[in-house]
């Protein structure tokens, strides 16, 4: 299941606990290896306060705080590393969420890589990425090569979920084998099986394949299965074909069976029951697009999709985009998009317009879109947002920038939104920046 989300859910103790962990002897590893002066720490910082009014007038001030720490030593055979990133939130005014305060662990794993076969081993909370296993998992991970082009790799942990209310259940494992010829091809099996209490509530597996038959032309696709509900829950395939250097074409063809691709979900948004999603539904995408770049500076596009629900209908989606930019910082687009779907949500044409200019160390941003429906939605047949954007470097290490949007939806006659965004990267030892 393909999930990427940021975990919302405050940091179990024993997620805390883990990385504590990790840290204690990772800092026991660096202290022992300081002669050797092959020790790099590096990390990034970035911090975001938010400006809004919510629906009821209140007034959100939420300060978001992202922090990545990352260790590494390569005096040895391999290259042992510790990585780990969090974030907080604290709201200066008005609750924005249920807690005034909350923050997470996202990620935290102490991993070694072999100087040979690609080995690779990482344990603490982790994504795995590894063909119908897209996961967050509180677990082990291995990966190696192993011959003739063969590669193997494995998993097996707690599921780390987005709502601590909702069961994504007490143990996932799974893996995927695939073998590869790096010119021309490369294919894969996998599986995953979660299970509560020794009961398997998730069940899938697919296959995976890049195919680059020539030079001009590459083909990636997936299909995965769900064993618990006895069906397939998607296929997609993309081919591009690129005949001369400014121009490429591309098709697509896209296969989702909603019952089975959301049998078992790890939130709760994605649930068949949030009235979102109808049971029963399937969905059939086939699309295709071409890019030409004229010269250096102006590149245009255009593109088509046909979505085919069974139970909600059909929609055509259709436009071309055009882009601009010059030598001395100066980059600029325009797009035009039409929906013609079976209702009037899904009818409407859609613009946009931008320009960016850099100008040394600072750089602005000037981006318009708009939607005008054919016809009345919640009493508004025309919706649009401006934003204004600013930047600043003042070095390599430290960036500053601030933003505004204004927007009338049809929730909002006069939305304005503001953000400001510090972001500061730091490190130290033989690597560090």
């Amino acid at each position: 299941m393909k999930i990427k989300e940021k975990i919302t859910a405050p940091a179990p103790p024993g997620a805390v606990k883990t990385v504590g962990s990790f840290l204690l002897a990772f800092s026991l590893l660096v202290f022992s290896q300081q002669t050797a002066n092959a020790t790099a720490i590096n990390g990034d910082s970035t911090t975001i306060l938010r400006m809004r009014e919510g629906v009821f007038g209140d007034h959100l001030f939420p300060l978001y705080e992202y922090l990545n720490i990352s260790a590494s030593d390569a005096a040895g055979p391999g290259a042992i590393s510790l990585e780990i990133g969090g974030w907080g939130r604290v709201d200066l005014g008005d609750r924005s969420f249920e807690h005034r305060t909350e923050g997470d662990i996202q990620y935290g794993y102490l991993s070694y890589r072999a100087n040979r076969s690609n080995f690779t081993v990482s344990a603490g909370r982790q994504w795995v990425v590894e063909g119908v296993g897209t996961e967050r998992i509180d677990g082990l991970y291995l990966r190696s090569d192993l011959i003739a082009g063969l590669t193997a790799a494995a998993y097996v942990g707690n599921p780390a979920v987005t709502q601590p209310d909702f069961d994504g259940g007490d143990l996932i494992y799974g893996g995927r084998l695939a073998h590869s010829v790096p010119k021309y091809y490369s294919v894969g099996l996998s599986a995953l099986r979660t299970e509560v209490s020794g009961d398997g509530i998730r069940e899938e597996e697919g296959i995976d394949l890049w195919l680059h038959p020539i030079s001009m032309v590459d083909i990636t696709g997936r299909s995965t299965y769900n064993s618990l509900s006895n069906g397939w829950m998607e296929h997609a395939y993309t081919a591009s074909v690129t005949p001369t250097e400014a121009l490429r074409f591309s098709a697509s063809l896209q296969n989702v069976h909603y019952d089975d691709y959301f049998y078992q979900v790890t939130t709760s948004a994605l649930s068949l029951t949030n009235g979102i999603i109808v049971p029963g539904e399937e969905m059939w995408n086939v699309g295709g697009s071409v890019g030409y770049s004229a010269t250096k500076n102006i590149a245009l596009s255009a593109e088509y999709n046909h979505y085919e629900y069974d139970l909600a209908g059909g929609a055509d989606y259709y436009g071309v985009n055009g882009t601009f930019s010059t030598t001395t910082g100066l980059a600029a687009g325009a797009s035009f998009h039409r929906m013609d779907g079976s209702n009037d949500r899904l009818r409407y044409n859609q613009y946009r317009a931008w320009a960016t200019q850099k100008l040394g160390p600072a750089d602005l941003t000037l981006d318009f879109f708009d939607v005008d429906f054919d016809g009345s939605i919640g009493g508004r047949e025309n919706t649009f947002s401006l934003a204004a954007a600013a930047g600043y470097d003042f070095s390599r290490n430290l960036r500053v920038a601030a933003d505004v949007d204004y927007i009338r939806s049809a929730d909002f006659d006069n939305e304005l939104r503001g953000l400001i965004k510090v972001s500061y990267a730091f490190g130290v030892g033989k690597e560090g920046k």
